[in-house]
């Protein structure tokens, strides 16, 4: 067969072949997204809610698409000359693989749980300890499957280049362009799966598309004019290849910053814009989906100016209009702007995501021209760039320095990239960009200067950074408030003291210890020792125990008890390693009750856990912020399949659960004998905020307000128990939309959302 034989067979097949390819990758793109977010969970349900963990899964999915990048690529440069086969088999095959990943990596995640706790059960494991395991077992995990995800780009073009001639040199571009616009459709559409099938049989679904794109892939080999290339194709494409040494390096070190740069302002966004759209699910969804959304218009307008023929160049511009693009959220989070929180991200977001998503596909194409190998390795070291960047961002610019000059020191070397673009041009050159490079460069100034922060709206106020949230102590007397990242946790409310006393007094024994998740304020903690036990907070946050004397001046004397124990942990994980039993186990998630992740606090699988660790009469405490009927209902049919005796009583001020749950059964003490059995300083602590007069007036508060649990399960009948696996709590979009009148409600919903209080 001649060249030109050849060609004239490829192309007469070209769009629906390259149209095949765009539906891959567009699927795919989907899928990739509904794993990470399903992984990271079930890693955060077995291991622990904290930054070390989202960090080690989110670093083990990006290193192993960067592994699998650099890997394909490289196989496709040394074989893919000599296949016996035509290349797209190997796009299949790693399709049937990311479909079996989808089945396999469940198991492997409780296998490794099984093995920490069997560690566990000799001896207590030390944070350390089990982070090192955690982490080491998830890289293990994700990492070869993940390598699969990444090994789609090179062998996809790898079928491309063997089939196709115009398309080769940009093929990266295009099938970037499709697995972002999939990537966009992965950010919401799992959140409905969910809802309505759980975590892992949302997981079924994504394998099913990854096995359906497989066989089609398959299929299109069986074709006749999809068999190897002609050995005349093979012998020019050999002759005309570039080498990898003569390559513009320079290129490489462009994408690693891009990646870098993007993926660390990211998580400066979840910091920023958490005070705009809360801590949702739907929230980080909307975040999520705007970068996309972004991202693909930035590449949908590379790919179209290029076949227009009119694309600028990758130059000083650019480099700086990035630069520029990186403070840009500086300005959207104003509190002095009237915005609504959506508006603000798109704001913020957008004109960076679009440079990322422009910039992105065309120095891949560039560099790589085609090339399967060169297109890996240039993916590879973009992707190395997007792990660092959140570890950088998160465990040392955020801490050190806040925000906005994270956001600073992030944007800095492109404006000095796009200075030494601009000087060594001839004297004409630069007279044209240098002055839109010192506009941009004024503007940013203007930025730091004119813009006010989200904590300036607070007088007085406390603020400490760590690598897991901003935390803010506000307000004076008893309007002092906690904030972390910007949403409100909790205030110095008498619920927070009745979550101790009101089940240490319902025991019938004599308490000696009592163990609370979520330290908060430290109110809790505080009136637990008042009763003169043995008191252990857990915390996940480092920065809230070191404000409790903001809120509790007399504070520093309760903390340096030796009866006092606080531990900066995840209070599920902490559970897991120690050994120690409890008269009480007080929970007490942080609001609002549909918080994402704060189902693995209200989960069936955490009270057998937590009932494992109460002593003979010990008592579970509940605390359930105000949520919708199926919410109620959820939690409530949780607590009742894992204990035998449960009790639910309103709060003090009328808004809120205390459920009370024992394996032993609840008695029934009138307030006089529950007021009897606190010890005085404890009454003294009851009753420093009131509201009732005595410590009789204040349980009757309580016992006048009991809630039948048979009762609130009824309210919505036929929600299934709160299990690890349904969060029916995160994940409501679905049943708020069946609400009569929901829809009429939407805009105004869509106005007033985020607008920061």
């Amino acid at each position: 067969m001649t060249r030109s034989e050849c060609d004239t067979l490829t192309h007469h097949d070209q769009p629906i072949q390259m149209n095949w390819y765009f539906a891959f990758f567009f699927v795919s793109g989907f899928c990739g997204l509904l794993y990470e977010l399903i992984w990271l969970r079930l890693a955060m349900a077995h291991f622990g809610v904290t930054t070390a963990m989202v960090s080690i899964v989110l670093s083990a999915f990006m290193g192993g698409l960067g592994l699998g990048s650099w890997v394909s690529g490289y196989l496709s440069r040394k074989y893919g000359n000599h296949l016996g086969f035509p290349p797209l088999r190997l796009y299949a095959l790693t399709e049937l693989l990311i479909g079996i990943s989808a089945i396999v990596v469940p198991y492997q995640l409780t296998e490794g749980r099984q093995l920490l706790r069997q560690m566990i059960s000799p001896a207590f494991l030390s944070f350390a300890g089990h982070y090192a395991f955690a982490g080491s077992w998830v890289a293990i995990s994700l990492i070869p499957w993940c390598a699969c995800m990444g090994a789609t780009f090179p062998f996809a073009m790898l079928a491309i280049k063997s089939s196709f001639g115009s398309e080769k040199e940009r093929s990266f571009s295009y099938l970037y362009l499709a697995n972002v616009l999939g990537a966009i459709v992965g950010a919401t559409i799992p959140l409905l799966l969910i809802e309505l099938f759980g975590f892992r049989r949302t997981l079924y679904v994504g394998a099913t598309l990854n096995l359906m794109l497989a066989s089609c892939a398959f299929a299109l080999t069986l074709r006749s004019n999809s068999a190897a290339k002609a050995p005349a194709q093979r012998e020019v494409e050999q002759q005309t290849r570039v080498e990898p040494g003569k390559a513009n390096r320079t290129l490489l070190w462009w994408l690693f910053g891009t990646g870098l740069t993007s993926m660390g302002a990211e998580v400066v966004w979840t910091r920023l814009y958490t005070p705009s759209v809360g801590t949702f699910v739907y929230a980080f969804a909307a975040i999520l989906g705007l970068y996309l959304a972004a991202t693909y218009t930035g590449s949908w307008y590379y790919r179209t100016r290029r076949q227009a023929g009119g694309l600028p160049s990758v130059g000083a511009l650019v480099w700086a209009g990035l630069g520029f693009a990186v403070l840009f959220p500086i300005l959207s989070v104003d509190p002095r702007l009237s915005l609504p929180g959506l508006v603000r991200v798109f704001l913020g977001v957008a004109p960076l995501s679009a440079l990322v998503g422009f910039v992105t596909p065309k120095i891949v194409d560039l560099y790589s021209s085609g090339d399967p190998d060169l297109a890996g390795r240039a993916y590879a070291l973009n992707i190395v760039g997007c792990v660092l960047g959140p570890l950088i961002a998160g465990f040392v610019l955020l801490p050190l320095v806040g925000e906005r000059w994270a956001l600073c020191l992030l944007a800095l070397p492109w404006f000095l990239a796009g200075l030494k673009s601009v000087w060594p041009h001839p004297r004409r050159a630069r007279s044209l960009n240098l002055p839109v490079y010192s506009l941009l460069a004024l503007s940013a100034i203007g930025l730091l200067v004119f813009t006010k922060a989200f904590e300036d709206q607070f007088t007085p106020r406390e603020i400490l950074r760590d690598n897991t949230a901003t935390v803010i102590a506000t307000g004076s007397g008893h309007g002092k408030r906690l904030l972390i990242n910007g949403i409100g946790i909790t205030s110095l409310t008498p619920i927070t003291k009745m979550m101790a006393h009101l089940p240490l007094a319902f025991l019938t024994h004599r308490p000696s210890s009592v163990l609370i998740i979520c330290f908060g304020m430290g109110t809790s903690h505080r009136s637990a020792l008042s009763w003169h036990i043995r008191s252990t907070a857990v915390e996940l946050v480092p920065s809230v125990p070191a404000l409790f004397s903001f809120y509790h001046p007399t504070g520093p004397v309760g903390l340096n008890s030796p009866l006092s124990r606080v531990v900066t942990d995840d209070g599920r994980s902490y559970l897991e390693r120690t050994r120690e039993q409890f008269d009480v186990i007080l929970i007490d998630p942080p609001p609002p009750v549909g918080a994402a992740a704060s189902s693995l606090l209200y989960s069936k699988e955490f009270y057998a856990i937590a009932k494992q660790h109460l002593r003979t009469g010990g008592i579970v405490q509940q605390w359930l912020p105000a949520g919708d009927a199926a919410t109620r209902a959820s939690v409530a049919r949780a607590l009742q399949e894992s204990f035998p005796y449960v009790r639910a009583f309103a709060s003090v001020e009328h808004e809120g659960l205390h459920f009370l749950a024992s394996m032993s059964p609840i008695p029934s003490p009138t307030a006089s004998e529950l007021a009897q059995r606190l010890p005085a300083d404890a009454i003294h602590d009851l009753m420093e905020w009131g509201p009732a007069s005595t410590p009789e007036a204040q349980f009757q508060l309580i016992l006048d307000q009991e809630v039948s649990v048979a009762q609130t399960i009824q309210d919505d009948p036929t929600v299934p128990a709160l299990q690890d696996d349904r969060p029916v709590n995160e994940y409501f979009l679905i049943r708020r939309i069946s609400e009569p009148g929901y829809f009429k409600k939407v805009p105004q919903r869509l106005l007033s959302w985020g607008r920061p209080s």
